[in-house]
Formats: structure tokens, sequence, C-alpha cells
């Protein structure tokens, strides 16, 4: 009796698993089986050069595995039986076979509904060869050396054309210095005599001063057109612009160090309280507080560094590609100038507390601090986005239309503004829901209006009502005025 072949049976489970998951190619086909010539509906998954069946969709093992290393696939005419001819256009199946390549081995008949996915099925097959693609890398690699040759070649060209030039050079040099010797050995050769006999004495102190009237006349000139340009007002404009870079700096080296005592004086050792045995705040109120602080000193920092580099070069002075970097990251402002409002409503609730309110009366006696309370430090990059804005503004003034950073400052300002824009009717909507809310919540049994976003707040005042004619004829009532805003 003749032995079966033996096989890594878990592996090829393992496989299967990942073709009926993963695989190139998966779907229902039906399947011709060679005991009864009947057609059975079957799973099919295609991973590699490795073709699975399995009995439906849900099944986890096998049914039977097909190796289509060195085999073909090909369309196939549907079989010239009436039962089929009678049916449906809709209903009729497009067939194909897997040939195996070998005698003895009976090609694989399978079918579908579509002829859409009989192609798709032919044309995955019909790559799923381990064989095509070493072809195809035998192929890349004899293109990739061709490459390498003629790169190689190109060097060894550029080396030869850099040596020429070199020596060429060399040549110019060579040249150049039998040049200089020449007309020295031709100056020696020409006779002194004659020019110490034709000139006069007079002769040569006329000639010096009339060189000298030469020269003064040259540099009065030129101090003239600098005296001029000085003057002009091209130059005012440029004093101008230089001026309020230099004072940009200066304010953004101001701005940096106030971010940096915010997040070092208060902002880090508050993180480390609020970690401590018995934290005087919790870990969400100083994000409530601080919300995105110290990723806006990151950015400014960065975008210092790039400020004081350009100083450096002046009297260039390049900063559209700055502001072109900083702009996208600009955004976080809204989230910081959106909860603005409500990080002071917690630090207040916070300062309720007399462990809190101690320490952070510690950190403000901070000599770093110059007195000023955390509130003030907290409102410094509400004010970021339109100093930039008036900044500028003021550079653009005194900007020459045929600059080459006006269209660029240009863009950068009206970004800003629609940001700043933004960030107002934003805080606008915020603390209007949040004045409606505190006043909805001080009404005993509240108030589903006020919880209408369109409703705007007004004003709130006293005033003397008439509510009944049986009882006193005026009262005195707190009164609150609302914007429907349709």
């Amino acid at each position: 009796m003749q032995k079966s072949v033996r096989y890594n049976e878990g592996h090829a489970l393992h496989l299967s698993g990942i073709a009926r998951k993963e695989g190139t190619k998966r779907g229902f086909l039906s399947k011709k089986t060679t005991e009864n010539s009947r057609w059975t509906e079957k799973y099919f998954a295609l991973h590699q050069n490795l073709l699975f069946y399995f009995e439906n969709e849900q099944s986890t093992r096998p049914s039977g595995i097909y190796l289509l290393e060195g085999c073909t696939c090909e369309r196939a005419p549907a079989p010239k039986v009436s039962a089929i001819s009678k049916e449906p256009t809709e209903k009729q199946q497009h067939y194909f076979l897997v040939i195996f390549g070998h005698d003895g081995q009976k090609p694989l008949e399978l079918r579908t509904d579509e002829e859409t996915d009989c192609n798709e099925w032919v044309e995955c097959i019909q790559q799923a060869s381990y064989s095509d693609i070493i072809i195809e890398r035998e192929i890349l690699m004899q293109k990739y050396i061709h490459l390498v040759q003629i790169l190689e070649t190109e060097k060894i060209a550029a080396n030869q054309l850099r040596t020429q030039l070199e020596d060429q050079d060399t040549e110019i040099e060579r040249l150049k210095a039998e040049i200089v010797v020449l007309n020295k050995t031709k100056e020696r050769m020409l006779p002194h005599h004659n020019n110490q006999e034709e000139e006069d004495p007079d002769i040569k102190k006329i000639k010096m001063v009339q060189s000298f009237m030469r020269g003064w006349l040259c540099r009065r000139k030129w101090k003239i057109i600098v005296q001029d340009y000085i003057c002009s007002p091209h130059a005012e404009s440029m004093r101008k612009r230089n001026q309020i870079v230099f004072t940009m700096v200066e304010a953004e080296t101001e701005y940096v160090h106030q971010l940096s005592i915010l997040v070092n004086c208060f902002l880090r050792p508050l993180r480390m309280a609020a970690s401590s045995k018995k934290p005087p705040i919790s870990h969400d109120d100083v994000s409530s507080i601080f919300l995105n602080s110290e990723t806006i000193m990151f950015l400014h920092e960065i975008f210092h560094q790039g400020l004081k580099a350009r100083i450096a070069s002046w009297p260039t002075l390049v900063l559209a590609d700055l502001f072109d970097i900083l702009l996208p990251m600009l955004n976080i402002y809204q989230e910081f100038v959106r909860n603005h409002q409500y990080s002071l409503q917690v630090l207040a609730n916070c300062k309720q507390n007399r462990d809190f309110d101690k320490l952070l009366k510690q950190y403000e006696s901070n000599a770093a601090c110059e007195g000023r309370m955390l509130e003030t430090f907290l409102t410094y990059p509400m004010f970021q986005i339109p100093r930039y804005i008036i900044t500028l503004h003021e550079l653009l003034a005194h900007t020459p239309h045929e600059h080459v950073e006006r269209k660029s400052l240009e863009f950068a300002k009206s970004k800003l503004e629609e940001l700043s824009k933004m960030m107002h009717d934003e805080v606008s909507d915020t603390e209007n829901i949040r004045k409606n809310l505190a006043i909805e919540r001080m009404i005993v049994e509240g108030c589903d209006i006020l919880l209408d976003t369109s409703q705007t707040f007004v004003r709130q005042g006293e005033l003397l009502l008439c509510v009944s004619s049986f009882v006193a004829p005026f009262s005195l009532h707190h009164v609150f005025s609302f914007l429907q805003v349709l």
C-alpha cells in the first residue's frame, strides 16, 4: 500500500486562517467534483500560491488545499446543456479552469455568477506564482546593475571633467604670472631719463593738485549721494521698519519670559503639588487653569530663536517665512482663549481652599513674578494675536509695494485677522452660554428657554413692576433681558 504524503497540517491551518481573513481574493465559487461531476458551492480564499476552500464562510478548518505553483488559469466556455441555455441571461454561469501542467492531474473546474468576479479570480490565480516573481526580480536586478554601471561611468566622466578644469585653472594662473613678468620686463626696458627730462617741477605740482582735486570731488560726490539717500523717504521708511522689527523682537523676548515664568513658577510646581500625599489642588483643575500654556511657550521659544537668528544677519531682515511657519500652529490659541474665562473661574474656586491660597501666594512672592498675580500671567496670551496684527500693520505701512516680503506679510496679516475674529466669536458664544446657564441655575424651578443657544443675554437690573392691583401697586423685581437671535 502506497504511503500518503505527510505535510505540516498545523502551519497549513494557520495559513488558511490568514487566507480567510486577509486573502488576496475571497468569495463563493461552484466547484465541480471529480466523483460524480456535480457542482457544489464552496467558500474559496487565495493566499500567495495556496488556494483554500471551506464549507462556508464561517468555517475555520479548510476542506481542501490546492497548490498553484506552476499552474495556469484560463476562461472556459459554458457547457452546451439545454437546461443552462434556457435560463435567463442574469443566471448564466461563467466558467474557468485551473490547469496543473502535468499528466495525471485533472484540471480544477470552477464557475461564478458574475463575469467580473470570474475575471478577477482568473487574474489573481495567474499571478499566484513565485516563479513569476523570481523572473521579475531577475529583470529588475539586471536593470539595477545597468543603472549602477551608468552611474559609475558618469562619476568617472565627472572626475575627468573636474581634473581638466583644475588643470585649466592652473594653466590660466601660470599664463597670468607670465604676463605680469613680461609687463615688468617691458617697463624696465623703457628709458627712464625721458620722463625726467620732459617733466618740469611745476608740471609735477600741477598734477599733484589736480589729483588732489579729483579725489576731493569724488569723495564730495559720494558724500552728497549718501546724504541724499539718508534724507530720502525710502531710507526713513527702512529705519522705521527696522525699528518695528527690533521692537517686535524685544516684545517677543519679554513674552517668552512671561510664559516661562507662568510654566516654571506656577504650572510645574502645581503639578507636583497635585501629585503630593495631601494635594491642595487636583490634576483636572491644574489642566483647566493652565490648559495648553506649556505648548504655547514651546511654540514661541522656537519663533523667538528664529527672530534672533534673523537679527544676527542684519541689515538683511527676512521675516515672512517665520510667519509662514508660525501661522499653522497658532490655532492652539483658540482653545486657550475659548476657555480663559472658565480657567479664571476654576482658579477663583480653588482659592477658596486655604491650603491652595497659601501655596499660591508663596509662588507669587517669587522675585521673578515682580509682584504680579497668576491671573496676570494667564491674561498675557489673550493679547498676543492682536499684538501680532498691530505689528504687521505697522510693518506693512513702512514696507514698499515692490518689496519681496510684501505679499507674504499681507497674507500673514489676513490670516491672523481671520483667526482673531474666529476666536472673538467663539469667546462671545461661549461666554453667552455660560451666563445663560448661570442665570438658569439661579431660577428655583429652572427655565428651559434659557437652554436655547439662540438666546443672547443683554442686561440685568432692578425694576418696579405692578404685578397685581390687589396687592401693592408696585414691587421691586430683579429682571434679566434676553434677545433671541434667529
